[in-house]
């Protein structure tokens, strides 16, 4: 339909996918192609393997068989529809895609003899498929029959893919030679063993059987152990929609990070999106999450804490322990010095943040890292609307170190923030650490420690001088056009 050829229009739509994430911040250390020589050489090679191991046998195979998927469907996964002439079809359940009866003689994987191995696996590893809905989705596949899998395609009706080694009239089917691209970017068959099988695969739930059912029973079949985890996420709708083309509301990648910017748009996709379920997207809802937690609560509270009427130095300022005294128990505690109750709640759960926050990241729940981080940031900025310190008297030596402290407090909690949200926004995290003249090498996860001097350790930023000041950290955004326009013919 476009007029070209398969090899030119996968250069095109991988071009795509290669500019996106350059412009999206995300990097990566290897974007391989299932079109390269060394993946080519890896799945003739794990053919070989699955040949030599017996695990396949050519077969005559027929089915009901969906082209957009690549693969044969059983009765139990398709719907009476009728086409757009009106005529009776059978479709797809979970896509919708139409199928045809197909009869060929493939090459079959014994994925049949593969069910107690799997089964061992996942009662063995309860974490290797994670959120726990999709990993008892998967225990549930393998309660029902688990037929041989059709692992080739006749060659005269898909010439593009790789040829099965030996037999030249068959193309090796679209999933296996996928597949194994998790093998051959860590260097399969010789120096795949410093990466695998300590792999963590992402993928999108409506490819989970092929990752959590196919592809450990390929591993195993070709003497390989299968991933460590498999993190499952689900998908956007918007406005209660699943995004199609018919419809029209695919959301482009391009104009949100014109419109939100790029690290509101990943914000928004890290705060909002929870894997177990699909999440739903509207434009006034990224601008309202956006405004209030980056531009209003975050920026807003670096903007009042290195204000030159409170801080007119432009340092970080000294911590006073007789303003802010520690104590062992702070629960029941009433005020202690200068600090509140309150303030020593406040202290203890941003003091807890860092480990919380990278034991949700190492769990793959951004979402709930991000929640955590939004809600100190609120009582970071309920800490010093409590205290005032714009009414404090810089000239009075007690009402000073009073309100240095409020400052070196605030900043502090600024800091591990700005620390903890560089995988999120990068650019926002980097202005924010700049601003609190946090050095490169002092930026790191490993050593993050709050408000040391409260535990009576020294504090390496206390009296340095703050970076300086680059304007507003984030810029608050407005509706888009589209949408007023839309509000405007209601």
């Amino acid at each position: 339909a476009a007029g070209t050829s398969p090899p030119e229009l996968c250069e095109r739509v991988s071009g795509l996918f290669r500019q996106a994430l350059t412009q999206a911040a995300v990097s990566f250390s290897d974007f391989t192609r299932t079109s390269e020589p060394r993946h080519q050489r890896a799945v003739r090679h794990f053919w070989g393997a699955l040949r030599d191991g017996g695990a396949l046998y050519k077969g005559a195979y027929e089915g009901w068989y969906c082209t957009p998927e690549e693969c044969f469907l059983p009765e139990s996964q398709l719907a009476e529809r009728r086409d757009a002439q009106g005529r009776p079809c059978k479709v797809s359940l979970e896509t919708g895609h139409q199928v045809h009866w197909t009869k060929e003689e493939n090459y079959m994987f014994r994925l049949s003899a593969f069910r107690d191995p799997l089964r061992n696996w996942l009662r063995d590893n309860p974490r290797a498929i994670s959120p726990d809905p999709f990993y008892q989705r998967v225990l549930r596949w393998l309660e029902e029959d688990l037929p041989d899998l059709s692992v080739s395609r006749e060659r005269s009706r898909l010439q593009w893919g790789i040829p099965v080694p030996s037999d030249s009239t068959q193309t090796i089917y679209v999933w296996v030679d996928a597949l194994v691209n998790y093998l051959s970017v860590v260097g399969y068959p010789e120096t795949h063993g410093d990466w695998w099988p300590a792999a963590h695969h992402v993928v999108g739930k409506d490819i989970l059987k092929f990752h959590a059912v196919y592809w450990p029973a390929l591993l195993m079949a070709a003497g390989l152990a299968p991933p460590e985890r498999i993190f499952v996420h689900s998908h956007w709708t918007v406005r209660g929609q699943k995004m199609s083309k018919s419809l029209g509301n695919v959301i482009d990648p391009f104009a949100c990070m014109r419109q939100y910017s790029v690290d509101g748009f990943r914000y928004f996709l890290l705060r909002q999106g929870v894997p177990e379920r699909d999440c739903d997207y509207y434009d006034e809802k990224v601008v309202k999450l956006v405004n209030s937690e980056l531009a209003d609560a975050l920026g807003g509270l670096l903007n009042r804490s290195t204000a030159l009427s409170i801080n007119p130095s432009n340092t970080y300022p000294c911590f006073s322990e007789s303003c802010f005294p520690k104590i062992l128990d702070y629960r029941g505690t009433k005020a202690v010095g200068r600090a509140s109750a309150e303030d020593y709640e406040f202290v203890a759960s941003v003091a807890s943040l860092p480990l919380q926050v990278a034991s949700y990241f190492e769990g793959f729940q951004i979402y709930k890292a991000l929640e955590c981080v939004a809600l100190c940031v609120r009582q970071t900025n309920s800490f010093f609307q409590r205290h005032r310190p714009w009414k404090l008297n810089r000239n009075d030596p007690a009402e000073k170190l009073w309100l240095d402290t409020i400052i070196h407090v605030t900043l502090e909690c600024l800091r591990v923030y700005g620390t903890l949200l560089q995988p999120v926004i990068p650019h926002t995290a980097d202005k924010l650490l700049s601003r609190l003249a946090v050095e490169p090498e002092e930026r790191g996860l490993s050593g993050l420690t709050f408000l040391p001097r409260y535990n009576g350790k020294p504090c390496p930023f206390e009296g340095r001088q703050l970076g300086p000041d680059t304007g507003v950290l984030f810029h608050r955004l407005e509706k888009s056009r589209q949408h007023q326009i839309e509000t405007v013919k209601l």
